[in-house]
């Protein structure tokens, strides 16, 4: 046996008869049945792509202050003879309180001699109104005692034409009726003097009457009284102290209202100003006027920066700056809040004070849009549950981007099942089992309106 292996062709024939056994074994094998490849269906949340009211929305940021700060000046020289107890900084006094008074004695005397040169000057004028009405009247009978001279004198003179009397008796009547005639001159150039001495004595008394109105001026700038009620932030004097015209008392803050001066970057205005037309801007030189300002008719409503969730004030948008910061790019806006004092709630919401750092949030008016989460965007694609639940991919055209909002221009149809979590794998066509996440798409309309 050994000396046929031996041999060459030996190992040939065994290889050839390998192969042959090979073939029969395969052909002779039972078919393999094959599994199906279908893949499993992955679940999905989903909400449903509709048009909503939508409100812009953008943050700017600034710092409080007051809308008036009273810088009070000494209008005149004395001695504090008064000073109200609350007048310390930090305290907020009310309107109408006299906070602090400099002694008035000197002025009330400046004042007590003007007042009694005035009644001097109205006695005088009084006494030539008496003068002037005795003196027409002494006038009057002097003229006609010269008219009754004047009748005895041409009696007399007829008498002595018929040489019934001396000449004597007709020389002693004329003398009488001149004397009567001087007496009335006289009379006469005395009323007609009255007119001037009693616009002298007027023109005095004017001038006692604006002495007397400066002094009760100057007395009442002893007195000072806040206009407003008001924080006190600054005070320079105390009791006893002397001040000059023009020392500085104290600065008070009116807590009626408060100011934000807010910065908006301006990129960030075009969402501001969307619903608007360009008609709007067309005149020449037009920047936001007030009537500008009120076709924007924006909202506002200031928060404090930090975690203070129920520190938040309802604002009005009052102007916008003249001119544009040129090294950050942004514009100041001015929002106003009113009584910033009031509701407050230790250690949650405070006053507005001045200084506080704020943010502001402006709001468009709302307008339809369709309007889906930013997450459910994928480099500008939507992932949509089509027909027979299976997934189809959009690609979408954005039109605004506020926060995890997004608004689509085009690309999608109102109805569309948008998918809101991570898909992965992403096929196209894979097949889904849609879950209606309704809470969410309740959450979304009232971000997008601005509700929330």
């Amino acid at each position: 046996m050994n000396k046929y292996l031996q041999k060459p062709y030996i190992l040939f024939v065994m290889i050839g008869l390998g192969a042959l056994i090979a073939v029969a074994l395969v052909k002779g094998r039972a078919p393999l049945n094959h599994a199906g490849t279908e893949m499993p269906s992955k679940s999905v949340e989903i909400i449903k792509v509709k048009w909503m009211p939508f409100s812009a929305k953008v943050i700017a940021y600034g710092n409080v202050e007051p809308t008036v700060t009273l810088k009070t000046l000494a209008e005149v020289s004395g001695k504090i003879s008064y000073v109200h107890p609350d007048l310390k900084q930090g305290n907020s006094i009310a309107a109408g309180t006299v906070v602090t008074r400099i002694d008035p004695q000197d002025y009330e005397v400046i004042l007590k001699q003007t007042q009694a040169d005035l009644a001097a000057n109205k006695a005088s004028l009084k006494q030539l109104q008496i003068e002037e009405q005795t003196t027409r009247r002494s006038l009057e009978l002097e003229k006609k005692n010269l008219q009754v001279g004047g009748k005895e004198l041409e009696r007399i003179r007829s008498v002595w034409e018929r040489k019934l009397i001396a000449r004597s008796t007709l020389d002693a009547e004329e003398q009488k009726v001149i004397q009567l005639r001087q007496q009335v001159s006289e009379l006469q150039g005395q009323l007609n003097t009255y007119a001037s001495r009693k616009s002298t004595v007027q023109s005095q008394i004017v001038r006692a009457e604006e002495q007397v109105k400066g002094q009760k001026t100057t007395l009442g700038r002893t007195e000072i009284i806040l206009p407003f009620s008001a924080r006190i932030s600054v005070v320079s004097i105390e009791k006893g102290q002397f001040v000059t015209v023009g020392t500085t008392l104290f600065e008070a803050l009116n807590i009626d209202g408060v100011e934000i001066n807010a910065q908006l970057p301006i990129l960030h205005m075009r969402s501001l100003v969307s619903h608007l037309d360009s008609k709007t801007f067309d005149r020449p030189g037009m920047g936001i006027t007030r009537d500008v300002l009120a076709r924007l008719n924006l909202s506002a409503r200031v928060t404090l920066v930090g975690d203070m969730p129920d520190a938040w004030w309802d604002a009005k948008v009052l102007r916008f700056s003249e001119s544009i910061d040129p090294i950050r790019r942004t514009l100041g806006i001015v929002v106003g809040v009113d009584r910033p004092y009031e509701k407050v709630i230790p250690g949650r919401r405070p006053p507005l004070l001045k200084g506080m750092f704020t943010a502001v949030e402006l709001y468009a008016p709302q307008r339809q849009a369709m309007v889906i989460p930013r997450k459910a965007i994928h480099h500008g694609r939507v992932y949509v549950v089509g027909e027979d639940n299976r997934l189809q991919i959009k690609a979408v055209e954005i039109q605004q981007q506020q926060g995890d909002l997004v608004v689509i221009r085009s690309g999608l149809q109102e109805g569309d099942q948008i998918i809101i979590n991570d898909l992965v794998p992403v096929i196209e066509g894979m097949p889904l089992t849609p879950i209606y996440a309704s809470d969410y798409e309740k959450a979304l309309a009232k971000r997008a309106s601005g509700t929330e």
